[in-house]
């Protein structure tokens, strides 16, 4: 296993449209899998999408099954490897809430996301996942869903008055830097 460098936002690479997995249960999937989860594991993310390391495939990870340092105050998410997922909302409800995002760090902004959604994909397996999720969880898969279509969480603000770094938006908060 090892740890990859995360791109940064401003990275061209992290535009792009990843590619649909076609070949389930190989070595270098399970390799690349091990790999995104030390790097994940490592900078303390609730997520990671293979894009964020410059692997255009459409494969997220995320959760930990416990809470995360990142987010003291969400509820704790499964450990989930998700293969060419396809999210379905349910209903027409949005929710703001506070978002961070491992490719661009320091910062965090208020973003609407839809409250319940269905989401839908492969494990490395290739086993079939369909699960219902709401809240924070719901809130982790669009946003690193979002990584496979190019689109980073600050393409999504309505309102910039709620976007900025952490140590001015959260003083005394040292759960993340302004690096």
């Amino acid at each position: 296993m090892t740890v990859r460098e995360i791109l940064k936002m401003g990275d061209p690479r992290l535009l792009r449209h990843a590619a649909l997995i076609t070949e389930f249960d190989t070595p270098q999937l399970h390799a690349l899998v091990a790999d995104m989860m030390e790097t994940m594991v490592a900078a303390s993310g609730a997520g990671l999408a293979a894009p964020q390391i410059g692997v255009d495939l459409q494969l997220v990870i995320f959760g930990t099954g416990q809470v995360s340092p990142r987010y003291p105050d969400a509820q704790p998410i499964p450990a989930t490897v998700l293969l060419n997922p396809v999210i379905t909302p349910m209903g027409a409800i949005e929710q703001e809430d506070w978002e961070g995002c491992l490719s661009v760090p320091g910062l965090r902004a208020k973003v609407p996301r839809w409250e319940q959604i269905r989401y839908t994909g492969f494990d490395v397996k290739g086993q079939r996942i369909e699960r219902v999720a709401d809240g924070f969880h719901a809130r982790v898969v669009q946003h690193e869903c979002d990584h496979l279509i190019g689109v980073l969480y600050p393409m999504r603000v309505r309102d910039f008055t709620h976007f900025g770094f952490n140590s001015v938006l959260f003083p005394g908060l040292a759960a993340e830097s302004d690096d």
